[in-house]
């Protein structure tokens, strides 16, 4: 019987944020599970929507879990935890007795010593078990791939939609191809695209992307994929990729060329959509129908941004948005004074700002109006059946405006409607609804949504890459902006 090692490790690495990824932050629960080991994996993940499930689920073989961890995107992770966990995961399918391995990577993981984390794990791994071992490995849509990576790999998966609906189908996809792989070989091919894209023009609903995706299943290929790239990585393999696998080396090189061909003719269409943040608030106040999705995508937490800016708050706070409630301001110490003080109580506090290079805080008399936990099911397409862990959370109205914003004590982006009702506010009932997320939550909030605008303000996710001093990149990139 064959055996696979299964393991997981991920982080999307943004190299101007600020915050820090240390090995705590691998270890404790937020949007996703924490550190997991062994035999608790498949139990801990089944029925949810991650790519260690859909493998598992999908694996005609008998598997051996080792570890799953992710941490919430940010700055550098800390190598001393890269070490930690890339040493368990090595020793754990050097000693397992394994035939083959699948890794639940994100892509764009990069420590100070490693530009490309992922192609160092694979790397490590390779240095215990041999160059022949079988290794499939899942990625996320936005992985920045260098060539290193694709020749230590057997075969890859990538999302194929942002926001990401097909996390565990995309591990499904793994546990297909690596079956297929141990039957007969297959031959790859990789491209690198030399132009980078604003996050804020990935997403697979619109135009270009939905496209270019949809000529996926007809390109001639066993299996085909992109990474779209993360821009906010300034790193010299940062940027698009394509992954094709077919019988031959012909046919994977003719699929690899018309997905690139692709990606390449639709370069210009590839626009940011940004809106001034208070010209975005002033049409949203103008609108006929309600709500207004607003978001935030600059100061996106998902992307490795601080997730505290005060930017857009501050001009629904001066326009009087009545009606307008945002959601999640990272701020644990209002969250916790709402929490010292009680449902009712007024205080005066400044809210987010903690990094003063992105914005300031925002002075306001508030009343607590709801308080919880911050421990709830989350119940969207993205995150459904995944449970949150965000610590004390509190929602707050602002004195005089008629806003509301809702504090927590843990920094994650809102890609689903349960982070408004953990505040006891139905979204649906809101006339504006600020959202700290880029993209993923239009998975959870098109349905509710009259008009969807994507306001500009300042944040560690910038998304006009022109502006973005980046010193690394390999030469020759372009930058759309």
């Amino acid at each position: 019987m064959t055996v696979v090692a299964v393991a997981g490790f991920q982080h999307e690495t943004n190299t101007f944020s600020p915050v820090p990824t240390r090995m705590e932050d691998f270890e404790r629960p937020g949007s996703w599970p924490g550190l997991t080991r062994g035999s608790a994996i498949p139990d801990r993940f089944r029925g949810t929507n991650i790519p260690v499930a859909g493998f598992l689920e999908a694996c005609p073989h008998r598997t051996v879990p080792i570890l799953w961890t992710s941490a919430e995107p940010g700055g550098f992770v800390d190598d001393d935890a890269f070490d930690t966990i890339v040493g368990e995961i090595v020793d754990g399918i050097a000693g397992s007795g394994a035939d083959a391995a699948y890794l639940d990577l994100h892509g764009a993981m990069v420590t100070r010593r490693h530009d490309d984390g992922e192609a160092e794990v694979l790397r490590r791994i390779r240095e215990r078990v041999g160059a022949d071992f079988p290794i499939a490995v899942s990625l996320d849509l936005h992985g920045n791939m260098s060539r290193a990576f694709f020749d230590r790999a057997t075969v890859v998966t990538v999302y194929r939609s942002y926001p990401h609906f097909d996390m565990a189908e995309t591990g499904a996809r793994a546990a297909a191809l690596l079956d297929r792989a141990l039957e007969r070989p297959v031959a790859g091919s990789f491209r690198a695209i030399d132009f980078l894209m604003p996050i804020t023009a990935q997403s697979t609903l619109h135009s270009p992307a939905r496209e270019i995706y949809g000529q996926l299943p007809e390109c001639g290929a066993v299996s085909a994929d992109i990474c779209l790239g993360f821009p906010p990585a300034d790193v010299p393999c940062c940027g698009p990729t394509v992954f094709a696998y077919a019988e031959t080396a012909k046919q994977a090189e003719a699929a690899a060329d018309r997905i690139a061909g692709a990606i390449l003719g639709a370069e210009s269409d590839f626009a940011p959509r940004l809106l001034d943040a208070r010209d975005a608030v002033r049409r949203a106040l103008s609108a006929d129908r309600f709500p207004v999705v607003i978001a935030d995508p600059q100061d996106n937490p998902g992307a490795g941004a601080t997730g505290d800016t005060t930017g857009l708050l501050r001009e629904l706070v001066e326009a009087g948005a009545e009606g307008a409630a945002l959601s999640m301001l990272h701020d644990p110490e209002s969250a916790r004074a709402a929490h010292a003080a009680g449902i009712g109580a007024e205080l005066s506090l400044e809210l987010g700002g903690h990094y003063r290079a992105f914005s300031d805080p925002l002075a306001a008399t508030v009343t607590v109006e709801a308080l919880s936990d911050g421990r709830f099911a989350f119940t969207g397409p993205m995150y459904g059946g995944s449970r949150a862990d965000l610590g004390p959370v509190a929602t707050l109205a602002i004195a005089g405006t008629g806003v509301l914003v809702i504090v927590g004590s843990v920094r994650t982006q809102n890609a689903d409607k349960e982070m408004f009702r953990v505040g006891g506010i139905e979204p649906a009932d809101c006339r504006i609804l600020g959202i700290k997320s880029s993209v993923h939550f239009m998975a959870d909030y098109r349905d509710v949504a009259t008009e969807i605008l994507f306001a500009e303000s300042p944040g560690a996710n910038p998304c006009r890459l022109d502006r973005i001093g980046y010193r690394r990149l390999r030469p020759g990139m372009r930058l759309l902006s």
